[in-house]
């Protein structure tokens, strides 16, 4: 390397072709976490270590460069704070010597992996989903606390209560730092999933603020599910919800306008789609064909294919849209799959034979937008504009994202100038 690249990769933190300070953090954090977990049995403070020493990791490593072994500069650093906080707690001096004694070697630190632990960890039974999610972000993700409440557009103390509250719960469940036994194990990653999916819509239709999307919270999910899947490479269920947020991540660049606005599935730009992404999506899903008894997510990857594989919008195979999502009813039954087989019904059979299903749902989904949106649509496709204006302005009234509202709200207005 000359002199001049040299300098560049130091002052950037970069080796040249090499990750950046933030992409290696993120890739080492949980894998740190790991290690101190195990060391000292306390997940929580072994946490609270490691965000500590990855705050001193950016300073220093934007400042001085990648060290040669980063996971081990950051074992020691974290390693440093969690003795420090035991110091500050009058921990007995002879049990702090004990217990640097009986740490493994550096080999420990340098060939196991513990993200998997970490990550099962996070997604403990115990915890509501949005706690899990918060838990992911820090110890996985190795977001801040700061960063994981603008996200969610909370203020940082509560995401700080949020998170020391899950650390609690962990601790308190009597969970031992190591991987479940076989027989429990599909049952953890499978609330794993459950988190990643819950993030990843969180990214793709953010619940509340001005936008429609956030990329972040989207991009850190798609990584996260590429992390469970090279961790559990043979469990068709973690490779299909890999396959369902690519296949979803692809439309991306046409589901907003130049303006901001909501731009609906229909109406999209096709060629501005990622196909590579509907390529890794579709081939990842026909790998799990034949592997087990179809799943969840396997269906739901399934669909979002039959929509990447359209070219235009009036090629979209409803029926076999309708098909899998009667199928998805029958394996994971959820008002929101109902809504979604009405709209698919409402293509293949017409309006009409939507609204008796719709109808159903008033009792779970009466007060969520989503319900008026797709009564909106149906009335719409009805040629009923009153009723369609009336639902699109209480879908309207009952989101609480500002995209969203403002597209629900041109829609309704639209219908008032339509001949």
């Amino acid at each position: 390397m000359d002199g001049g690249r040299r300098r560049r990769a130091l002052s950037t933190g970069t080796p040249a072709g090499g990750p950046s300070v933030e992409d290696l953090l993120r890739e080492v954090a949980p894998q740190v976490v790991g290690v101190l977990a195990r060391r000292s049995g306390d997940f929580a403070s072994a946490e609270d270590a490691v965000q500590e020493a990855l705050l001193a990791a950016h300073t220093v490593w934007t400042r001085d460069g990648i060290p040669a072994q980063p996971r081990a500069w950051l074992v020691t650093a974290a390693t440093r704070r969690l003795l420090d906080a035991q110091r500050s707690e009058k921990a007995r001096s002879a049990r702090e010597r004990a217990w640097v004694a009986a740490q493994p070697g550096g080999a420990d630190v340098v060939q196991y992996d513990d993200t998997l632990t970490v990550l099962l960890m996070c997604c403990h039974p115990v915890l509501t989903p949005a706690s899990a999610v918060a838990l992911t972000l820090r110890a996985v993700a190795g977001l801040t606390t700061a960063e994981i409440a603008a996200a969610y557009v909370v203020p940082e103390a509560t995401m700080a209560q949020r998170i020391s509250r899950a650390k609690r719960q962990v601790r308190q469940s009597g969970q031992a730092f190591s991987l479940p036994d076989p027989d429990e194990l599909d049952e953890r990653v499978a609330r794993v999933l459950a988190v990643l999916y819950l993030l990843y819509n969180e990214g793709y239709a953010a619940t509340s603020g001005p936008r429609l999307t956030r990329t972040d919270l989207s991009a850190e999910s798609i990584r996260l599910a590429r992390l469970t899947h090279r961790l559990v490479p043979g469990d068709p269920e973690v490779t299909a919800l890999l396959a369902l947020l690519l296949l979803l991540e692809a439309r991306r660049p046409a589901r907003v306008g130049a303006d901001g606005e909501v731009v609906p599935l229909p109406d999209q730009d096709r060629s501005l789609w990622d196909l590579s992404l509907v390529r890794e999506g579709t081939t990842l899903l026909d790998s799990t064909v034949g592997h087990g008894p179809t799943g969840a997510y396997q269906l739901q990857a399934a669909i979002a294919a039959v929509h990447d594989r359209a070219t235009r919008a009036e090629d979209t195979d409803w029926s076999q849209v309708l098909a899998l999502y009667g199928l998805l009813e029958r394996i994971a039954p959820s008002p929101f799959v109902t809504l979604a087989r009405a709209v698919a019904l409402a293509e293949v059979e017409g309006p009409d034979a939507a609204d008796s299903v719709l109808d159903g749902l008033e009792g779970p989904l009466g007060g969520h937008h989503r319900l008026q949106a797709v009564r909106g649509h149906v009335a719409e496709l009805r040629g009923d504009r009153t009723a369609a204006r009336r639902h699109y302005l209480d879908a309207a009234r009952l989101t609480t994202n500002l995209a969203e509202q403002r597209h629900l709200t041109a829609r309704a207005a639209g219908l008032i100038w339509e001949a």
